[in-house]
């Protein structure tokens, strides 16, 4: 793999970087986030799965149930090394070593402004306490974590004072939190390079993304001699988060060609999972994970990646590598060679006229603020070309809705299935979620609707409205459809129709 060039000691950055995650502990801090016992025991194993090192599984201290959950990880036998978080006390680090974890992490806040307002302690004090209290928990794990909380606000001396004693006292890693996200990447590596250069002790880093660079600050501190990143799917964290593993990973791994030990393809498998349980969507232009990470609409940046990928991607990270796939997108700015891939894709050959006919539309609907669904290009193309527009494998006969205040919503769908006809009946969150669900349910194709929206195209309280909907299938394909009515539940259904057409007409011949 391409190494990157920089600045500075190269002597230091280590050829294998392990990974600290904190997804159950502090993403879950994130405001309006809380997991089900059930959803972060899927989560931890999800991690262990990919290769994560150490897995923050919580605060045991912080509440019955809190200890309880971090007991029950510890007990599922992960690959993973579970870590349980202590504030500086020895009834914390007791309430960890009851849950059984491998490792404690142990805190204590170092910086003037934290220790006069929260704590209420001297420097001297606080140094006492960290030796006390990391002899009290490494007697209890074979592991210890210990963190000077407000890191990059602590005056240097004080810092590696208090470091030097929690190594003295046991610490078998030591971490160097930006805790508020003041910290810069060249501040960042200066740091971490003068600890590594005072203090025998592996270093971990905690950084916050409060000015959006968490994942910089992570990677320089690597850059500094760190050993082990400390990172949450998603990014998800306290105020604006903390460096996102994929982000994180994908950086070490192709750019600078340091070893995580993470299986990198299943990173955009684990986001969608922790979006799921978190409620928190990931945006379409997040990094490595996002829904337009590997996306292209411009008519330049198509040709060329049809081309060849790398012209406008980074060539050392694929959509492959981390479990995503390529999509070219419908817009304003596509050009002929995304349309005719399109196009060619669903079976469809269009002479150059054609062509041109066609993507003048395209960029037409588009140009009225109307999102262009792959099923609108077909539709397009069945006007322009005649007789190529979607096969219409499945035909919606007929759709019931039953809602009330007092019953849960319930859709029967009768449709026609390549010739046969199909009946099913599903309840939902409302008459659009049920009658989704039934529409889905009338096909053995496993899909996941992933997008869903509705604008209005004309005014009054019989509006006409367009409901544009995307759905995903095991594979990681999106398909994007959608339908118009002045009935929006029957609108609904239709674009899902339209959807599962395209799903079948894009499969047939593979």
């Amino acid at each position: 793999m391409r190494q990157v060039a920089f600045f500075g000691d190269s002597k230091r950055i280590q050829n294998r970087v392990t990974v600290f995650d904190t997804t159950l502990r502090d993403g879950e801090q994130t405001p309006g986030v809380s997991f089900t016992r059930d959803e972060k025991i899927s989560i931890a194993h999800q991690l262990s799965e990919i290769g994560v090192h150490v897995i923050e599984a919580g605060f045991p201290a912080s509440s019955a149930d809190e200890k309880e959950f971090v007991k029950q990880i510890a007990s599922e036998g992960l690959k993973s090394s579970i870590c349980g978080l202590a504030r500086a006390t020895r009834a914390d680090v007791e309430a960890c070593a009851d849950c059984g974890v491998d490792m404690i992490h142990v805190f204590i806040p170092t910086s003037e402004v934290q220790r006069v307002h929260t704590i209420r302690k001297t420097h001297e004090e606080v140094v006492d306490i960290t030796r006390s209290v990391v002899r009290f928990a490494r007697d209890r794990a074979d592991q210890v974590m210990f963190s000077a909380m407000d890191a990059t606000r602590t005056g240097m001396a004080e810092l590696t004072e208090v470091y030097r004693v929690a190594v003295d006292a046991g610490a078998t890693i030591i971490n160097v939190p930006d805790t508020v996200g003041v910290a810069s990447p060249s501040s960042m590596r200066a740091l971490v390079s003068s600890l590594a250069e005072s203090i025998a002790c592996p270093i971990d880093v905690h950084c916050h993304n409060d000015f959006g660079m968490a994942v910089a600050n992570t990677i320089s501190a690597v850059e500094g001699g760190a050993s082990q990143v400390q990172v949450t799917v998603n990014g998800m964290g306290e105020r604006a988060g903390n460096a996102d593993i994929a982000q994180t990973v994908m950086a070490l791994e192709s750019i600078y060609g340091i070893r995580t030990g993470i299986s990198t393809e299943r990173l955009v498998e684990t986001s969608r999972m922790v979006s799921h349980f978190s409620g928190i969507s990931v945006g379409p232009t997040q990094p490595v994970v996002g829904d337009n990470a590997f996306a292209h609409e411009s008519g330049i940046h198509a040709q060329g990646v049809l081309a060849e990928a790398s012209t406008f991607e980074p060539g050392i990270m694929t959509p492959e590598m981390v479990g995503h796939r390529r999509r070219l997108k419908l817009g304003k700015h596509v050009g002929r060679h995304a349309v005719a891939r399109m196009l060619s894709d669903a079976h469809i050959v269009a002479k150059e006229s054609e062509l041109d006919e066609i993507v003048a539309q395209v960029k037409e609907i588009s140009n009225r603020g109307r999102k262009v669904t792959e099923n609108d290009l077909y539709g397009i193309a069945d006007t322009v070309i005649g007789g190529a527009g979607v096969e219409k494998i499945i035909v919606l006969n007929d759709i019931a809705v039953i809602n009330g205040n007092h019953i849960m919503a319930t859709a029967t769908v009768r449709a026609s299935v390549d010739g046969k006809e199909t009946v099913c009946c599903r309840i939902g969150n409302g008459p659009v979620d049920a009658a989704m669900k039934a529409v889905i349910g009338i096909v053995p194709e496993v899909l996941v609707l992933k997008e869903f929206s509705v604008s209005a195209m004309s005014g009054g309280s019989d509006a006409i409205g367009h409901v544009s909907i995307a759905v995903e299938d095991a594979k990681g394909r999106i398909y994007d459809a959608g339908a118009s009515s002045d009935d929006i539940v029957l609108a609904s259904a239709e674009a899902m129709i339209n959807a599962l057409n395209l799903v079948y007409r894009l499969k047939k011949g593979e």
